[in-house]
């Protein structure tokens, strides 16, 4: 049989993400050396946000059915084992965030009237390091365990194939335990999700205006990522169904399930984007409704808040009510990136006013998306490269991804 690795290496798909991922960060490049830093980072940093909450949502969804024993699931939790591939990538993408410091924190060197003790660049890169850390490495713990579960019965192919077999050969002998296991770091990773994506939100995003400050919006980002992470997975599963008909085992039932979960999540994201916004509204402190009024009400940025909230709540609330769309997968896959991009114009939303006020709205739109197209790139790559490593995950019966 073929070697994964030179299949993965030859593979069209393989060479467009490559293309696609090369474009995004040479065009990142090219700001950086044109010397429009605050241009290119804040950019960077909307599609850091995003992309890694996809990753850190998308592994998410097999820990929940794991821990709830919801046994419809099987099949999908096999394919968002595959966004823990992106988590490296999500670490070493962050360590490069640190050269952007004096882009994306507008707060370096101004009177911060006592948060400096929280508000400052190496106690802040320590502690969302370790965050993001603890958080993979329950990551990588919990998927060693799921597919050794999975696939240690399965005939070893190439040497990273080996290696797993040996290592789940003295670890998994009883079956029991590795189970049990499973659901105590799938709940460690729970904890640490929310916990971590909440610093990491408080960090980059509301402390680029540092006298703001809402309670809510730890959870509003946690929320949110695992909302896009389901978004991610159902794309994925379409493209897998498409490709592979009946031998992937992803009926239209899979794709109605997830979609009632998808739904839901889009209720809780829109409920939790209101009870911030009315609390604020009602509290009417100039700190808090000036932030409002600056993203809802002043140009340019009043226009993209009504395009997240369309595509983000009114157009997929509107169109999943219909019981037949969610067992679509191309109509599913097309509404999940409508509200991915989405996402991401309503990090753009957080995060534009604060860090580009003096660049235009359209320059700042259009680094962020072909960045955007970068990190899809890389989202591709990490994907393509797990799936084709343990293809059994895609088809329901071992075959390569060619």
């Amino acid at each position: 049989m073929e070697n994964s690795i030179d299949t993965f290496r030859d593979s069209p798909v393989t060479r467009l993400f490559t293309v696609l991922a090369l474009l995004g960060f040479g065009y990142f490049a090219y700001l950086i050396a044109d010397d429009h830093p605050q241009i290119a980072w804040p950019a960077y940093l909307i599609n850091l946000l995003l992309w890694s909450a996809i990753a850190q949502g998308g592994l998410l969804f097999s820990m929940v059915m794991h821990v709830t024993k919801a046994r419809w699931s099987d099949n999908l939790s096999g394919l968002s084992h595959a966004f823990a591939a992106f988590f490296p990538v999500s670490f070493g993408l962050f360590l490069l965030l640190f050269l952007g410091q004096e882009s994306i924190f507008p707060w370096i060197g101004v009177d911060l009237h006592g948060k400096e003790i929280w508000l400052n660049v190496p106690f802040l890169f320590s502690r969302d390091l370790i965050g993001l850390f603890v958080l993979y490495g329950l990551g990588g713990v919990y998927l060693y365990y799921a597919l050794g579960l999975k696939l240690g019965k399965h005939p070893p192919r190439g040497k990273i194939r080996g290696y797993l077999h040996r290592q789940w050969a003295r670890s998994l002998a009883d079956v029991d335990r590795c189970r049990a296991r499973m659901s105590v770091f799938g709940v460690l990773y729970m904890i640490a999700y929310a916990f971590v994506l909440s610093l990491i939100a408080f960090d980059l995003i509301m402390s680029a205006d540092p006298h703001w400050i809402s309670t809510l919006f730890g959870a509003y980002a946690f929320v949110k990522a695992f909302y896009v992470g389901l978004g991610a997975l159902i794309i994925l599963a379409a493209v897998v169904s498409l490709r592979h008909g009946d031998r992937s085992g992803l009926t239209a039932s899979h794709f109605h399930d997830l979609g009632k979960l998808f739904f839901g999540f889009c209720l809780i994201w829109g409920d939790f984007f209101y009870a911030q916004f009315v609390v604020i509204w009602y509290g009417n402190l100039p700190e808090e409704a000036s932030y409002v009024i600056q993203r809802t009400m002043l140009s340019p940025w009043k226009s993209l808040a009504w395009v997240v909230l369309g595509t983000c709540f009114i157009i997929p609330f509107l169109i999943l009510l219909n019981r037949k769309v969610k067992t679509k997968p191309v109509f599913m896959a097309v509404l999940c990136s409508v509200v991915i991009i989405g996402i991401g114009l309503e990090h753009l939303l957080l995060l534009g006013p604060a860090l580009s006020p003096d660049i235009s709205g359209l320059s700042q739109g259009v680094a962020t998306g072909v960045i955007f197209v970068g990190f899809f790139g890389l989202m591709g790559i990490a994907l393509r490269f797990f799936l084709n490593l343990f293809p059994e995950l895609v088809l329901a019966r071992e075959q390569e991804i060619a």
